[in-house]
């Protein structure tokens, strides 16, 4: 049996082996807690997974590929979760133990996996994976980067991130038309940002949003009207400009200048 790639899933199955298996060893570190899969496919990460010992469970959208898996690895048996991973409780799985997890992402949901990552920071003490390689180059990508953004600054604030490989299209069927990125998050000490998280994650997100403009300008309308606060040196940057500490500070500045004047009307 084969499962045919659907382009509806963002499907491109990996067909080299070697390139497999330097993705299941991203996580050798991490043999001691339970590992999910995120969209195995026809299983050719999955098998390594087992090789290595992994304590797996994969969760598959593709009712054709949660056939093959079921046909074929047998070591899989009640491990299979026949859902969308976007709307999958994880908790419902894993309790509130710590778990990683693993992939070669479907394109067209990369970033929204990594968005579901950070839902659960408190016990994905690593993810790694493949994804198209533009995604996984913004994700750890440094200040001053053309491609630093929103998933760059709300990942970094909570794992160390890594870019291990590029993969090219060709080890893949069908094959792509970008190229792939292999990356590594592996979560940091921190436990508290020391600022309201889910106003930073506003202001990262309003910053970027326009992100040729200052933050004076692209932050206005979060800030009461007239606010003194707005000629800090820092509302003269660019979001690009800001490392993970300079938005915290930031998202500091936006809480107080709101508590201060809470009944303001915001700027237009």
């Amino acid at each position: 049996m084969q499962v045919r790639a659907k382009k509806s899933l963002g499907q491109h199955f990996l067909t080299d082996l070697s390139i497999a298996e330097r993705i299941a060893a991203t996580l050798d570190d991490y043999r001691n807690q339970p590992t999910l899969e995120v969209g195995p496919g026809m299983g050719v990460l999955t098998e390594f997974l087992l090789e290595r010992g992994h304590d797996l469970t994969v969760v598959e959208l593709d009712d054709e590929s949660v056939r093959y898996l079921q046909l074929n690895f047998p070591a899989l048996d009640g491990r299979i979760i026949a859902e969308d991973f976007l709307k999958l409780d994880l908790h419902r799985i894993y309790g509130d133990r710590p778990f990683s997890i693993i992939g070669n992402y479907p394109y067209n949901i990369s970033s929204q996996i990594f968005f579901k990552v950070l839902e659960y920071k408190d016990q994905v003490t690593c993810c790694s994976g493949m994804l198209q390689r533009e995604v996984a180059q913004r994700i750890a990508a440094g200040p001053g980067s053309k491609t630093y953004g929103i998933l760059s600054v709300l990942l970094q604030a909570w794992y160390d991130i890594e870019y291990l490989f590029t993969v090219d299209e060709h080890v893949f069927n069908p094959p792509p038309k970008v190229k792939s990125g292999v990356i590594r998050l592996v979560r940091n000490q921190v436990t508290d940002l020391g600022c309201d998280e889910r106003l930073m994650k506003t202001v990262v997100k309003t910053s970027f949003g326009q992100r040729r403009k200052t933050l004076r300008n692209s932050l206005r309308g979060l800030l009461p009207k007239e606010s003194p606060v707005l000629e800090r040196d820092v509302f003269r940057q660019r979001p690009e400009q800001l490392s993970v500490n300079e938005f915290i500070d930031l998202t500091n500045l936006v809480h107080d200048a709101q508590q201060q004047h809470p009944d303001n009307e915001r700027t237009e």
